[in-house]
């Protein structure tokens, strides 16, 4: 599928969003497919230390744009809340109660 100047421009202004969910740099690879009679918009975020995918069908290519940033999105605040979990160790020991 040919990308249209106006089409690229939607793309990175719509995932310019995500820059403010992701602490250090990252690579986002975005592909464009039509498959009949739905178009579809996949992207992989490559971050340190790990790989988001997403995908997303919608009924026109700037439709599944904004649903595959949507999908990202909550992806990324998910990944972030990950970290923050396994970082924070709140100190509470697991021990089994004896009544």
């Amino acid at each position: 599928m040919d990308v249209t100047p106006a089409l690229r421009s939607y793309v990175e202004t719509r995932f310019e969003r995500l820059g403010r969910r992701v602490d250090k740099d990252c690579e986002i690879r975005v592909q464009l497919a039509l498959e009949k009679p739905s178009h579809k918009a996949i992207a992989n975020v490559n971050l340190p230390g790990s790989t988001l995918h997403g995908d997303a069908l919608g009924p026109d290519m700037y439709a599944a744009i904004d649903l595959l940033v949507d999908k990202l999105d909550r992806l990324l605040v998910k990944h972030k809340e990950k970290q923050t979990e396994g970082r924070r160790g709140d100190g509470l020991a697991k021990s089994s109660a004896l009544d």
